[in-house]
């Protein structure tokens, strides 16, 4: 599966870089100019992360990190979309302190 936000659908996207050469006129030059354009991308920050779902499952999902920041998701529960806080689900020793 693609580096994407299965809440946002935030992914890679593709963009320029302008190489430039000179001194700005606010510097005191006669100015920039431009000598070339490069291809670059700008790759989204998506984390996989297990999470506790109200009905008591676990789901591993990928969020990027504006909605992991956010602390709330929408989610399809029951053929229905709900939003729902976030919250991690522990795993190995970490899962005894909860109970």
């Amino acid at each position: 599966m693609a580096r994407r936000c299965e809440v946002t659908g935030k992914s890679t996207r593709a963009g320029m870089t302008i190489a430039r050469r000179g001194l700005p006129k606010k510097k005191g030059g006669v100015g920039l100019k431009t000598t070339g354009h490069t291809k670059r991308v700008f790759k989204a920050n998506v984390q996989k992360i297990r999470i506790l779902l109200p009905n008591g499952t676990v789901r591993r999902m990928k969020l990027a990190t504006s909605v992991i920041k956010k602390g709330e998701i929408t989610v399809r529960m029951d053929g229905r979309m709900c939003t729902v806080p976030l919250v991690k689900a522990l795993r190995g020793r970490n899962r005894e302190f909860v109970k």
